[in-house]
Parts: C-alpha cells; sequence; structure tokens
C-alpha cells in the first residue's frame, strides 16, 4: 500500500500540549466497525466491557532520556543533543544525536552540567561522559558511556529532561510537570525514551471500577524507543522498517491471557505498544507464548492479528506507521471516517489527548 492513502489533514490547534484534568476526564471515541460512533469519557470504559474481559497494559517508565553536551575532538568543541533509543549493554545506548554530521567515531561527549557551571553541585554528581563508538543512519550513534548500570541510571535521571514528543517540544519546552503528566500511574520497568499514551488515561480510581467491573488487568513490558517519533520516508509501505524495541511477556501473564479467550473473555490492549508486543508473542495457531527479546513489527492493512480483540489507543499522525495500524485493526475507511469525526467535533490529537476505544474488523 502507498502511504498516501493514510493521509489526512489536522488543523494545528488539534495538537494537545497539555493532558485532560483529572486524567480519565478525556474524551474516548467508540468505533465499532459497521456501527454509529460514540463519543464518550474514558471514565465510561468498564461499561464498554465485559466481565471476563482483561486490558494488556504496558509498564513501561520513561526516563529522561534527552541529554544536551558538548563534543570534544582536540580542540574542538561543539554543542549536541542526544535522545537515548535502547539500551544494548549495561554501559552502552544507541541515540539519536543532533547535529549527527558533526560527530565521527572515537569522539567524546561531556553530558550535563560542567564542573564551572555546576558549583558545589559537581561533586555529588558522577562524571556523564561518553565515546561515540559507532555511526549509523539518519543521526543514529552508539555511545559507550564511562559509566554503568545503575551508576549509568542515575547519572541520566540527574541530568537528562523528559524526551516530549517532536510535535509538543516545539511549541513549548519541557518542565517538572512532565515528570508527572508524562508517566502513567502504573510505570514499573525504566527504558522508554516515550510514553505508552493510551495509558496516561488511567486513575486508580478507574482501576478499581474496572475491577468491580469484572474486568481483569494484565501487564507486559515493551521499551518504547525514539524511533516512534521517526517520519516514515518510503511511499510503498512495504519498503519502510521499524526500529526494534525490546520487550517481554513472561510466562504466567501468557498462560492467564490464554485462559480468558479459552473462557470466552476478550483482550484488549491499551496502546499500539502492548498490541505490538502481544501479536510478536502469539503463534499462528492463536497461542500467546512466552516472550523476551526485540520486536520491529510492523503491521499494515492486510495483517491478521492472533491475539487483541480490543484495542485503546490515541489520535495518531497523519502518514505514521500508528495510525496505518489502527488501519489495520479497525479497517482504512472506518479510521478515516472516526478521525475526520474526532476533527469536526474537537478531539485533541496526539500524545496528551484524547483517546479511542476500536474494536477489530472481521477480516
Amino acid at each position: 500500500m502507498k502511504l498516501a492513502d493514510f493521509d489526512f489533514d489536522l488543523p494545528d490547534d488539534h495538537i494537545a500540549l497539555r493532558p485532560a484534568s483529572p486524567r480519565d476526564s478525556a474524551r474516548l471515541l467508540l468505533v465499532e466497525p459497521g456501527r454509529p460512533l460514540q463519543d464518550l469519557a474514558v471514565r465510561d470504559l468498564p461499561g464498554l466491557l465485559r466481565a471476563g474481559d482483561v486490558l494488556v497494559l504496558n509498564d513501561t517508565r520513561v526516563i529522561p532520556a534527552r541529554l544536551k553536551g558538548v563534543r570534544h575532538r582536540d580542540e574542538s568543541r561543539v554543542r549536541v543533543e542526544a535522545t537515548l533509543h535502547r539500551r544494548t549493554a549495561p554501559h552502552v545506548w544507541t541515540a539519536f544525536m543532533r547535529p549527527g554530521k558533526k560527530l565521527a567515531v572515537g569522539d567524546r561527549i561531556v553530558f550535563g552540567e560542567q564542573a564551572h557551571e555546576a558549583g558545589d553541585r559537581a561533586c555529588l554528581l558522577g562524571a556523564l561522559d561518553a565515546t561515540v563508538k559507532e555511526k549509523g543512519e539518519g543521526g543514529e550513534v552508539t555511545l559507550a558511556f564511562d559509566l554503568s548500570g545503575p551508576d549509568l541510571d542515575a547519572s541520566i535521571a540527574e541530568r537528562g529532561a523528559m524526551p516530549l514528543p517532536p510535535y509538543i517540544a516545539a511549541k513549548r519546552g519541557e518542565d517538572a510537570q512532565d515528570r508527572a503528566d508524562y508517566q502513567t500511574v502504573y510505570a514499573d520497568e525504566d527504558g522508554s525514551v516515550a510514553a505508552p499514551t493510551a495509558g496516561l488515561h488511567f486513575t486508580p480510581e478507574l482501576f478499581q471500577r474496572l475491577a468491580d467491573a469484572g474486568v481483569a488487568t494484565a501487564f507486559v513490558t515493551l521499551h518504547v524507543g525514539a524511533g516512534t517519533f521517526l517520519p516514515v520516508k518510503t511511499e510503498d509501505l512495504s519498503e519502510h522498517r521499524m526500529h526494534a524495541e525490546w520487550g517481554e511477556v513472561d510466562a504466567a501473564t501468557a498462560e492467564r491471557l490464554n485462559a480468558v479467550r479459552a473462557a470466552g473473555g476478550r483482550i484488549v490492549c491499551v496502546g499500539t505498544t502492548s498490541l505490538r508486543l502481544l501479536e510478536s508473542a502469539t503463534a499462528e495457531d492463536g497461542v500467546i507464548r512466552p516472550f523476551h527479546g526485540e520486536t520491529a513489527i510492523f503491521i499494515t492493512p492486510g495483517y491478521r492479528f492472533r491475539a487483541a480483540d480490543g484495542l485503546m489507543t490515541n489520535f495518531h499522525l497523519p502518514k505514521s506507521t500508528l495510525f496505518v495500524l489502527v488501519s489495520a485493526f479497525a479497517g482504512l475507511a472506518t479510521m478515516r471516517a472516526a478521525y475526520a469525526h474526532a476533527i469536526e467535533t474537537g478531539y485533541r490529537f496526539y500524545s496528551y489527548g484524547d483517546a479511542s476505544l476500536l474494536w477489530r474488523a472481521e477480516t
């Protein structure tokens, strides 16, 4: 299919710069192929599910993965910015760097506060220095840090900034409120550089109401990389390659989900990240198996879904892999109509925006 098939006009003022408050007050568009659209709110979710259904949520935690630093090469100094992308060893990260053209293998980069800027704080912070180990395409580099493991994590947490999506960062700076807003209330496993944004709508009170309605929850982990923000650059979708992301579905969770399905319950993924991971863990026979490793699955129309019956997700960019995915799930015509309705009726788009609940189209 062609990328142009997934384009639509989105007015700039529909991009949400702050989330709804409280979180579950955000709007929710119910999309059932073949049925009229329904305008609801996230707090209505318990009434849209059945006892015996299960929500699958991604419990990854966003780290402050945007780092500013200075490249050192002989006597030359250049200011650079890194967005950490994927951890490959206790001391090694791949990152998207700006300006990438100013970097070469062997360059030293000093991130964060300099001694003359930090004053007394400098002695409290471990040096966050790295060497450019490899250089790839599109500004992606491999950084080998001097620190490793928990020491590296602590230094990144001290000096890094929350990596807001570029369509928000272009309009305002990151602030202290984003440290709370851009994190799900159930985040548990450090490693993402972007939030699983459908999960931002959940509150402890909503989880309690779901439990009271007999709806179960299950948690999986997919560490979202910065590649999620990259545009699709090929007009032919078959030529696009996703960046790999690390995920895990443990044996107990796989067993629970298989039991839910065997008992007639539905599996509803919260976010495209949990859906992509669950589909990666599910075999052709529809059995969900334990999964531990990387996935680069790219779901396009024609894909046969094996695990997910429903999907709760935010509203996505035109011509993005995520709009392609939801079109594969509920049907391109259905999603084009749903997005046209959302734009016309003032739904808020993207990471801090409103949500939709999609039921899978029969194929």
